[in-house]
């Protein structure tokens, strides 16, 4: 009969095993993915991809600027509107409702609406700026990519700023430092890094959502920077040019991929340095 230290070895050993596994699959289908982005999409980049705006149906040539740059307005005002609310909501829960029930029910909330699919929040969006206005927007297109980003940030600054050392608040308070000073001075300084990896890491999410823009900014063939009307954004002519019959739209689509996945590996290791930056500081 086997005995017990030889039974948990081979437990042990096992669930190392199927861990190693299971690491390696992983990782082998997102290396495939890059792999194939990468494969497909470097060979399409040319200036012209940053310099023309999308091409009518059929036609060679064009390039993806008007996408490039609607894609960026989104994001600037999603940024505006839900990096504001979600830093301050982040800071209610952790330094005025850390010990209430209320603070417990939001945060349960904040999680359900952190996994909530994107589909749904561009419905939800589509109704109350969509519908009343009468015609989709860059505008309607920002509020729902911020109702995405809004919960990250959320859980994001309540969880850094629960981890400022409690002997700074105190230190801040014997001096008697008012509380909201202390929190502008001290609390968000010491947990700024942390909040803005969080931040960093809510671009990249939203950056590449279709869902919710198809409900709400939709697209625009042309140039347009106008706030009220639809504009063209490159996750949905990334959609919209794979699943088209045209070869000259398919590499763009493959092009504007590859461009999507750099600029969101750009932003996941600058939000790792910062964040390692300001652990060293501490």
């Amino acid at each position: 009969m086997m005995s017990l230290r030889a039974r948990r070895r081979a437990i042990n050993a096992f669930n190392l095993t199927m861990a190693v596994l299971t690491t390696v699959f992983g990782v082998f289908w997102l290396a495939w993915i890059l792999w194939t982005t990468f494969s497909h999409g470097i060979g399409a980049i040319h200036l012209s991809l940053f310099t023309q705006d999308t091409p009518p149906p059929g036609s060679a040539g064009g390039g993806l600027r008007n996408a490039f740059v609607g894609s960026l307005m989104l994001l600037a005002l999603a940024l505006a509107i839900g990096v504001p609310i979600g830093v301050l909501a982040g800071t209610w829960l952790a330094e005025f409702a850390a010990r209430r029930k209320l603070g417990g029910m939001v945060r349960f909330l904040n999680d359900i609406l952190l996994s909530a699919p994107s589909i749904v929040i561009g419905l939800f969006t589509y109704s109350i700026v969509v519908g009343p206005s009468g015609h989709f927007s860059m505008f309607a297109g920002g509020v729902a990519l911020s109702l995405i980003l809004i919960p990250v940030v959320v859980r994001t600054t309540d969880e850094m700023l629960r981890l400022v050392p409690g002997a700074l608040r105190e230190a801040a308070i014997a001096l008697g430092t008012p509380y909201w000073r202390l929190v502008m001075r001290i609390t968000w300084k010491a947990a700024a890094p942390g909040i803005l990896t969080g931040v960093l890491l809510g671009i990249a999410r939203i950056s590449g959502e279709t869902a919710p823009l198809l409900f709400t900014a939709l697209n625009n063939q042309f140039w347009s920077t106008n706030l009220w009307r639809p504009i063209a954004n490159l996750p949905v002519v990334i959609f919209q040019f794979a699943m088209s019959p045209y070869e000259n739209w398919q590499k763009m689509a493959w092009a504007g991929a590859f461009v999507a996945i750099a600029f969101i590996l750009l932003l996941s290791i600058i939000s790792r340095l910062i964040l390692r930056r300001g652990v060293h500081r501490t």
